[in-house]
């Protein structure tokens, strides 16, 4: 556990140099300050892209295996993994208990800060416990200061039930260690506003994620090409792109695709897989399924080119 009674040295702290006028700009030239300061995220997404790459690749062959990705934090960390979270259901169609995000706090600390939590690294360790955690899962502790108790006890129980561990901080692994099995920095440099990670840690926390789970979902077989054959059906919205992407992926005008969607429960990869084999709705998603959800591979067994 790292000490975190002085934290004046943390790269998350430190003034930024850039803004020491905040006060004294123009609404303009505050606009521009923060556009400026902004595009350190993108460069600190590309310095961090192999331990990316391989959280990736260990949280694919978790859950591949049955296991779970959980998101745990405090504060705005905290709630960036509740909310890329929340969002793989209805992107991806997954089940809600593959990817889960944890709050200290809990829901309440989703609307109202409560962020004297973050400091009780017991609780971080009694959530990994409340949701049995175990060793085919993959914790993910985000804190961009990289102190928080919370955090670290979560992974260091986590370590101990042998889930694969990831760490994501916004300050270089010298000024805060970690034990776990990807380290990942994302090193944007202090902030616009002295010490408020909401702002550029948070959003390159937000790029990392998005990152993350929807490249953990394309290894997962919930993508074909670049559309989401996995999209729950639930809303106009949603039904409009569902339409729109087997319109795309075949000759089907839109009422035929129509059609086709029903036929196959809404399941846009089922219809897909019926589409471009003939196969009904029950020996399709059979097929599917002995191809752990993988369509391309499916296909190519089935026309003898996979």
């Amino acid at each position: 556990m790292p000490n975190v009674d002085e934290r004046g040295h943390l790269l998350t702290e430190q003034a930024n140099p850039n803004s020491q006028k905040l006060d004294q700009l123009t609404t303009l030239e505050l606009v521009d300050l923060f556009n400026q300061e902004d595009a350190r995220t993108i460069a600190a997404i590309a310095q961090a892209r192999q331990p990316l790459a391989r959280a990736i690749d260990l949280t694919a062959t978790a859950l591949q295996q049955g296991g779970r990705l959980f998101y745990i934090g405090a504060g705005t960390s905290g709630r960036l993994g509740v909310l890329d979270a929340a969002e793989c259901p209805p992107t991806f169609c997954s089940d809600p208990e593959q990817v889960q995000g944890i709050l200290a706090g809990g829901a309440a600390a989703l609307v109202r800060s409560s962020e004297g939590l973050e400091d009780r690294s017991g609780d971080g360790a009694a959530a990994i416990d409340d949701h049995h955690i175990t060793s085919l899962d993959v914790v993910v502790g985000i804190t961009a200061g990289g102190t928080t108790p919370y955090v670290h006890g979560a992974l260091e129980a986590a370590r101990q039930r042998g889930a694969t561990t990831i760490f994501i901080a916004c300050v270089p692994a010298e000024q805060v260690g970690a034990v776990v099995d990807v380290d990942l920095r994302l090193l944007v440099g202090p902030e616009v506003l002295a010490g408020s990670t909401r702002l550029k840690a948070g959003t390159v926390t937000k790029l990392a994620l998005n990152i993350l789970s929807t490249g953990v979902m394309v290894q997962l077989g919930k993508v074909y090409g670049n559309r989401m054959v996995d999209v729950a059906v639930t809303n106009q919205k949603l039904h409009d792109r569902a339409l729109r992407i087997l319109q795309d992926l075949t000759d089907l005008s839109r009422e035929d695709a129509g059609y086709l969607l029903e036929q196959s429960g809404r399941n846009v990869k089922l219809a897909l897989f019926m589409h471009w084999t003939g196969l009904g709705k029950e020996e399709g998603s059979q097929l599917l399924s002995q191809h752990q959800g993988q369509l391309r591979k499916a296909v190519g067994d089935w026309t003898g080119e996979g």
